[in-house]
């Protein structure tokens, strides 16, 4: 990555520096050895739909619920979320299954609403060079999900983190979520090769999106076990009760069958690059 002369890099590596936790709740960090699950919906689309979906990914491993009540969508014409409403769906399956709330922020404006319900604020590919929301959630106290642009090289991400480290919030996820190459065959190129680059320079906890990626649920499994060999600090994926009814992007969205059987394989390849899910006992070292 290059840099302004004189221009500090807080998303860089610093030579024998600990690994860098964010804290996406008050008992759950992201960043340290330990791998990361959040799982839900693409969207919320009602109370009965989020409370199946929060029961599944539970059940199955998950560590934090995603939903979107915001969404950014290409047709104007597409379902654009519930707003308020959903937030309020989301709360209540989230305390009521103990998981915290990862949603995405589209726009200055929602930070009051979404600061009393949201534990993690996301920000979209389509956001990543949003330079007045970046600094936005610069200046507030919750922990920050950037995505990577469609488009977007591994530097531009990462000054992309800069504006919101440099506005004093240290609390930052990146999250590769593919981008758009000349290939057709999937919705986007998901660059694992980028995931295991950052690893080796940037010190903020990386997360992968294989939903987005590959848009192609059967893939989302095998894209998991990827990442997790690939580095990378955790997933996010997306879990919907029934896809085929799904308002937003269900073509995408694992089954709760589909995830149960992905959490099943996800602790070997874990296992054999040295790390464990976030909760589960850490393995003996040899001579310990």
């Amino acid at each position: 990555m290059t840099a302004e002369v004189g221009q500090p890099q807080r998303a860089l590596k610093v030579a024998g520096a600990p690994p860098h936790r964010v804290h996406l709740s008050s008992d759950l960090h992201v960043g340290a050895g330990e791998f990361v699950v959040i799982a839900g919906p693409c969207a919320v689309e009602s109370a009965e739909q989020v409370d199946r979906a929060a029961t599944a990914v539970r059940a199955g491993g998950a560590h934090a619920l995603r939903g979107g009540v915001f969404k950014p969508r290409t047709s104007p014409y597409s379902f654009q979320g519930m707003g308020e409403p959903g937030l309020k769906i989301l709360a209540h399956a989230a305390k009521r299954h103990r998981m915290p709330i990862v949603s995405e922020v589209m726009d200055a404006s929602q930070l009051p609403l979404m600061l009393d319900y949201v534990d993690v604020l996301q920000i979209g590919a389509r956001n990543m060079q949003n330079f007045s929301l970046l600094r936005a959630v610069s200046k507030v106290d919750r922990p920050v999900l950037l995505k990577r642009g469609l488009a977007a090289t591994l530097e531009e991400w990462l000054l992309a983190a800069e504006y919101i480290l440099d506005g004093g919030n240290t609390q930052v996820v990146l999250c590769e979520r593919g981008i758009r190459t000349f290939e057709p065959a999937l919705r986007n190129t998901l660059d694992l090769g980028g995931v295991a680059w950052l690893k080796q320079r940037c010190k903020l906890p990386i997360l992968v999106d294989p939903s987005h990626a590959t848009g192609e649920s059967t893939l989302v499994t095998p894209m998991v076990l990827a990442a997790a060999a690939a580095g990378a600090d955790g997933v996010m994926v997306e879990v919907h009760p029934h896809p085929e009814n799904a308002l937003c992007d269900g073509h995408q969205a694992l089954t709760p069958e589909m995830f149960q059987d992905m959490m099943k394989l996800l602790p070997a390849v874990l296992k054999a690059v040295g790390k464990t899910l976030f909760g589960a006992p850490q393995p003996l070292r040899v001579g310990a």
